[in-house]
């Protein structure tokens, strides 16, 4: 009577020790599956926050200037769309200690804009991104004036040139 009990008391032990295994891996699957979740989610809300505040932007005197002489169209409410985020892994980054992740913004527009122009305003874009996901994850003191890499727990992010189609 006694060894089957013992027995029992041996094969709940084994199952209980099996589900905290699984329970555990699983946790640090989903952490890092969530820590991109909310990096995604901070990308979109920074993309839109950068295509609202575009032609509205304050600018300081030398950027103003070069703005009137050459980019007076970005000056004049606009209008872009997002085609696609994505993000690409791009491995592990030594310097960091984290894993590399740069986003990749799809846009279009239907007005007639030079290169420079589609180039600022993909600036723009990217830096709404990248700030956006740095304060999603309070990194904002880790990183410079352009929160160029963004930091989370494992992961460093950059932007790729905003790709017009």
């Amino acid at each position: 009577m006694m060894d089957e009990k013992g027995q029992i008391s041996a094969e709940y032990l084994f199952i209980a020790g099996v589900l905290i295994l699984v329970t555990m891996l699983s946790v640090v699957f989903i952490a890092s599956e969530s820590e991109l979740n909310t990096a995604m989610v901070a990308a979109r809300s920074g993309v839109d926050e950068g295509i609202s505040v575009s032609s509205v932007g304050i600018y300081p005197t030398d950027s103003f200037s070069e703005y009137s002489k050459t980019k007076s169209k970005l000056f004049v409410p606009y209008s872009v769309d997002i085609v696609n985020i994505s993000y690409l892994e791009l491995g592990h980054d030594d310097n960091y200690d984290k894993d590399w992740i740069q986003f990749t913004v799809y846009a279009k527009t239907s007005e007639r804009f030079s290169h420079d122009e589609l180039d600022s305003i993909g600036d723009r874009i990217n830096f709404y991104l990248r700030k956006s996901i740095a304060v999603s994850f309070n990194s904002t003191s880790s990183t410079n004036g352009l929160y160029n890499p963004v930091f989370s727990p494992h992961y460093v992010f950059t932007t790729a040139n905003v790709k017009w189609v």
